[in-house]
């Protein structure tokens, strides 16, 4: 029992079937189908499942005799090897595949049905009746008496599922082209043509297509007419006259390429140029129709034709033919001398045939490959019927098998053959028993691959870092900008009251608070890692040092005016300079200690979240740390105390309210802090405390140096030593 598979059609020109036998055919008979003796030649290879290819390698045939002394006439096309070329590179890849029909090997058998669709059904129905003498009526449509897998057949009429259930194609069917030849012609204004069509299914169909879409869009036909190649002379003279008679100056064709070539042949004896021809895909790339065109009758032709394809490989498959030499059959000996225009037992002077001519040499249809979007058309047909196959051939399972990503779980009572397939887990792969992926890799959406985590970190780069860092370095230059405006003013008595040598100290410090936030943003490294908080701890101690020295000057300076007061002698302009030194030393000792025991070091987050690693700098020492911090908090509230104290002295030394307010912005900001920091994840955690370092460093220049610039720059009548006295006399 043999069972027959459709694979590839080409509209009147080739066909490829399927045959699927318990043994392999084969034959080494060259033969020729024709009504005589129902054969044609052929090659071959062997395989256990064989796939038959019909195509059109002659034009033409002449009845042999019974000696079968006779050839064909000579070898017309040479195009038809590329589509047997490509049936041959697309079973080779088959047959080196371990997915697709693994362990089965494709066999081949070709035959040339001489351009006769008879011919070509007989050569199918001699496959699947192992070459059994077949004949089959000529009046039967080529694509039509065995349903395929096209690559070439365009036909709208083989749509029809009730006609044709077991027809597929690997290219549109002709009701889209012929609408967008429709479109076409109304694009370019174009509402007076005349129309010529095959007289078959392909060029009428698509014809009344075109005509009931070119009434739509309000485009009229001069004339319709059909013709066959076949026909008597006299059918293209009228054709011919037609054409010279018209007024309209398009034509639209539906026509099949070997009957453009008669048409532009009759119409060049007759002299007929100067029309515009609009041509569908049978021809309208065609090299051979463009090779014909020698009187230039189809010059300036647009058309539809079929979308570019590549095929990786196959070029290259296509310049070596030793697969069909070795087969060892006449058709090849027929296209070697054809292709190079020689013979191997050469006769009256005619070029020898060596059989190691080079094919990179010539140029003709068959090097040619204009038409690969075609050879890729028989390419997924090929790989079509395979992948049938492969699903005929799965040699009975309880249960599927479980697709990469996933793993087998027994279903409660049945044997081990029976199962489900569930999903592996997030970070785990593999189609068998779900493996874990390493800690720094994790699973692919599909968990059949194991790829690199993402590392997350504040960067420049994005916006959140972006807005930072100009915020730390808009904060520096109004730093600076206050530090000039002190230092221009430095001898008035507004600057001079507030004890100018540690309001400068103190710029120099909030400028420093500025950049370490800077030390924040980036990857962290080892370095990086002991900078930020080192440089943090000791420039806000620093910071607040010299706040709780003005804080101090306040009071020893109130106290001074009391009568037979000295106690600015305890505190004078060295023991400033020594409080912040000494406070600041404190921190520094901290840190060192820190450094020493446990330092800050980068480390990779795996925990927080499973499918991405936060780098962030870990504290080493969590007691350094927050000695760190609880220090800065310590004098921090200890000159919110002191300033507080001092509120109400008077003006003209009174900066107590302002860095009362100034220690409450900055206590407020750290208490929030850490439950905010606790909480953030990822990268936002550093994000919260670069916040803190601005926001503090902001409140401290804002509450303690703004209000001086603008009495400075414009209120300049109350940076004088009278008003200050009137002010401090009022107030007593």
């Amino acid at each position: 029992m043999s069972v027959l598979l459709p694979v590839i059609c080409h509209s009147g020109l080739a066909l490829l079937y399927l045959l699927m036998k318990a043994s392999l055919l084969y034959s080494k008979d060259n033969i020729c189908f024709r009504r005589g003796d129902q054969r044609s030649f052929s090659f071959f290879g062997d395989g256990e499942l064989l796939l038959g290819g019909i195509f059109t390698f002659h034009n033409s045939w002449i009845i042999r005799q019974h000696n079968y002394t006779q050839k064909p006439l000579p070898l017309q096309c040479t195009s038809n090897f590329q589509f047997a070329q490509a049936m041959l590179f697309a079973i080779a890849e088959i047959n080196n595949s371990s997915d697709l029909l693994p362990g089965v090997s494709l066999g081949y058998r070709m035959y040339d049905s001489c351009g006769s669709p008879p011919h070509g059904v007989a050569g199918a129905l001699a496959l699947a009746n192992g070459n059994e003498a077949t004949f089959v009526s000529s009046e039967t449509p080529f694509c039509m008496a065995i349903a395929t897998i096209s690559h070439f057949a365009t036909c709208a009429c083989l749509s029809d599922k009730a006609k044709y259930p077991s027809f597929f194609r690997t290219i549109p069917s002709d009701l889209y082209q012929s609408r967008a030849l429709a479109q076409l012609v109304r694009h370019f204004g174009w509402t007076w043509v005349g129309a010529i069509r095959t007289n078959d299914d392909y060029g009428n169909n698509g014809m009344a297509t075109f005509t009931e879409t070119a009434n739509q869009l309000g485009i009229c036909l001069e004339y319709s007419v059909s013709f066959i190649s076949t026909d008597p002379p006299e059918k293209l003279l009228s054709i011919v006259n037609i054409i010279k008679q018209s007024t309209s100056k398009v034509i639209v064709t539906f026509i099949q390429q070997n009957d453009i070539i008669t048409l532009i042949t009759a119409l060049s004896e007759h002299n007929v140029t100067g029309y515009q021809w609009v041509g569908t895909e049978a021809w309208i790339v065609d090299s051979e129709t463009v090779a014909m065109n020698k009187h230039h009758i189809l010059d300036g032709a647009i058309g539809v034709s079929i979308p570019e394809a590549h095929v990786r490989g196959i070029e290259e498959f296509m310049m070596d033919v030793k697969p069909l030499n070795s087969s060892g059959n006449q058709l090849f000996t027929e296209f070697w001398e054809a292709l190079f225009s020689c013979e191997f037992n050469s006769k009256n002077n005619q070029k020898r045939c060596t059989g190691t001519e080079d094919l990179s040499d010539v140029k003709n249809s068959f090097t040619d490959m204009s038409l690969m979007p075609i050879l890729n058309n028989v390419y997924k047909g090929v790989y079509a019927v395979a992948h049938a196959l492969h699903k005929i051939l799965k040699s009975s399972i309880c249960s599927k098998p479980c697709l990469p990503g996933t793993r087998k779980v027994l279903q409660k009572g049945k044997p081990v053959c029976c199962y489900d397939c569930t999903p592996c887990a997030e970070g785990e792969i593999n189609s068998i028993t779900c493996i874990q992926c390493p800690l720094d890799f994790w699973s692919n959406a599909q968990r059949v691959a194991c790829v690199k985590k993402e590392t997350e970190f504040l960067s420049y780069e994005e916006i959140m870092g972006a807005l930072l860092t100009a915020a730390s370095l808009f904060g520096t230059c109004m730093t600076c900008v206050v530090a000039w405006i002190f230092l221009k003013y430095r001898k008035t008595p507004i600057v001079r009251a507030n004890n100018s040598e540690l309001s400068f100290l103190l710029l120099f410090s909030l400028s420093l608070c500025f950049l370490c936030s800077l030390t924040f943003i980036g990857r962290p490294s080892e370095w990086s890692c002991m900078l930020r908080h080192i440089a943090f701890g000791i420039t806000f101690v620093l910071c607040i040092s010299c706040v709780l020295g003005k804080t101090i000057v306040v009071l020893m300076a109130f106290r001074a005016t009391l009568p037979g007061s000295n106690v600015m002698k305890w505190f004078g302009p060295l023991q400033q300079r020594l409080s912040v030194v000494a406070f600041t030393l404190i921190q520094v000792l901290i840190c060192v200690l820190w450094l020493t025991i446990s330092p800050p070091f980068p480390f990779k987050n795996m925990k927080q979240f499973t499918y991405k690693i936060i780098m962030e700098c870990a504290m080493g020492s969590a007691i350094g740390f927050w000695a760190v911090l609880g220090y800065i908090g310590l004098l921090a509230v200890l000159c919110f105390v002191l300033a507080f104290l001092a509120r109400k002295l008077p003006d003209n030394f009174n900066e107590a309210k302002f860095i009362t307010f100034s220690m409450l912005i900055f206590c407020a900001v750290w208490v929030t802090f850490i439950p905010a920091y606790i909480s953030s994840p990822g990268k936002f955690s550093v994000t919260v405390e670069i916040f803190a370092i601005l926001a503090s460093s902001y409140g401290l220049l804002f509450c303690l140096f703004i209000p001086k610039c603008y009495i400075i720059l414009l209120k300049p009548e109350k940076n004088s030593k009278k008003y200050l006295m009137s002010k401090r006399n009022h107030k007593i």
